[in-house]
């Protein structure tokens, strides 16, 4: 007989104590910890003198005579995320904000899917199914053939998909599944992990395209435990500012395509609809001649994208200088300012400084250095940096500017929208010998105090001009 055992397991890390503590030791969140009853399981190893099955042993073919045909939805943006498209038995997992459009998301992609005759299937553990319909009638989605079910239990589901062929299934969400052979509560990090792994080997055995969104935390990261996004082969996250209309489909994992790809969406009455160049969607309301604006190019995967960093700085009132920012890293902008002040004698310390990078977009690669000190020495001297040039390149604690990859790719961007200069690290050897971009003057710079000069000039003069 089996006996049962009380574990605490966090409900932000999945870690498990013996006893309940007000504080998890091993992420450090309060009142994280709650009680989960479990079996003891048969005795480890495989004993029983039982002979176990033999696997099915399958020869690797390089040069298959017939490819696996990825699903394409037709929306450019997400088979652009995707890796052009879904691979039959995938498991893709979607985290996002409440309210971001994860689910309007979703729905628009499995229409698009089942009116080119894949048979879909559409089940949501939150809404009933008239509530559903109601979403994809608003869409202009409603003689769209898809399945659509409300359900949590994951053996009817599991039941239903292999009864019916199904090509796409998605679960809105994996938190509101349970399997009903554990003891816990759905949403805890024991059921999360059960019924996902119950459902990834149903997708892995009838080669159902599946779809799972998760719930985020306040910190960003999808709720559950950590082995989630283990587990499946494509982490996306849908990103945005509600107080925006743009969204940004990120991938973090992708085992069937590039990672950081993303994929840029305007939220409209509509939903969601396509922008196919974001970096003029970006750009679009910029202001020229103003203090503490640079636009930064960068790249986001395989695609170059441009963005206006804008910078602020006042003078502290109370004597405690506050750093804020929005879509970068705080602790690189306390980095770019300790430089700025030790190695070019420029004076922050009793100043606030606020960054923001317009569009409500996210910026995590270090090329965006060179523009955001470009920002803040516009802001902190008064003199706007000059409208019609670029910036990328990464700065060291010693000030020196360094060269970033595929800078090619970023002059041609500038290019296409119609930017004359660019400030630029002074390129390796081998960046050298690429090819050049027609109507763009590239100004290489090795330290920051070069910025400061061509800052000062407004661009006119640069001290290591080389034409690109």
């Amino acid at each position: 007989m089996a006996k049962s055992k009380t574990s605490y397991i966090c409900q932000s890390c999945g870690s498990v104590h013996s006893q309940w503590a007000g504080k998890c030791d091993a992420c450090g969140e309060w009142n994280s910890l709650q009680a989960e009853v479990v079996e003891s399981g048969p005795p480890k190893g495989l004993g029983g003198g039982k002979k176990g099955k033999a696997l099915d042993l399958v020869g690797l073919q390089l040069s298959q005579e017939k490819p696996v045909k990825r699903l394409v939805t037709g929306l450019n943006e997400f088979d652009r995320v995707t890796g052009g498209g879904l691979v039959p038995g995938c498991a893709i997992l979607l985290g996002g904000d409440p309210g971001i459009g994860k689910s309007t998301l979703l729905l628009q992609a499995v229409c698009a899917l089942a009116k080119q005759g894949f048979k879909c299937v559409y089940v949501s553990g939150e809404e009933a199914v008239d509530q559903v319909r109601l979403r994809a009638a608003r869409l202009g989605l409603a003689d769209a053939p898809v399945a659509l079910a409300s359900a949590t239990n994951v053996r009817e589901i599991a039941a239903t998909i292999e009864e019916n062929n199904v090509d796409v299934l998605v679960i809105d969400s994996i938190q509101t599944m349970y399997v009903d052979t554990v003891e816990s509560a759905p949403g805890t990090v024991t059921q999360v992990r059960t019924a996902a792994q119950e459902l990834i080997r149903l997708t892995k055995r009838t080669g159902t395209a599946t779809f799972f969104v998760g719930h985020v935390t306040k910190d960003g990261q999808i709720a559950g435990p950590r082995v989630l996004e283990h587990m499946v082969d494509t982490v996306l996250y849908f990103e945005g500012d509600r107080g925006h209309q743009f969204r940004i489909l990120r991938t973090v994992k992708n085992r069937f395509g590039p990672t950081d790809e993303i994929g840029v969406f305007e939220m409209g009455e509509l939903g969601l609809s396509e922008v196919s160049n974001p970096s003029a969607l970006f750009l679009s309301q910029r202001q020229s001649d103003v203090t503490g604006s640079a636009v930064f190019a960068g790249m986001e995967g395989t695609r170059p994208l441009l963005v206006e960093v804008q910078a602020l700085v006042a003078p502290a009132p109370y004597g405690s200088p506050r750093r804020s920012t929005i879509g970068w890293d705080p602790n690189r902008l306390s980095m770019i300012l300790a430089v700025l002040e030790a190695r070019c004698g420029l004076m922050f310390s009793g100043s606030d400084v606020y960054l923001n990078m317009a569009g409500g977009i996210r910026i995590t690669e270090p090329a965006a250095d060179l523009a955001v000190a470009a920002a803040l020495v516009s802001a902190l001297q008064g003199r706007p940096a000059p409208s019609e040039m670029v910036f990328f390149g990464e700065v060291g604690l010693s000030g020196e500017v360094r060269a970033v990859s595929q800078p090619d790719q970023r002059l041609k961007e500038a290019s296409k929208l119609g930017f004359a200069e660019a400030c630029v690290a002074e390129r390796m050897s081998a960046q050298k010998k690429a090819a050049k971009v027609d109507g763009l003057r590239v100004t290489e710079i090795r330290h920051l105090e070069d910025l400061i000069a061509l800052l000062r000039e407004g661009g006119a003069v640069a001290p290591y001009p080389v034409s690109a």
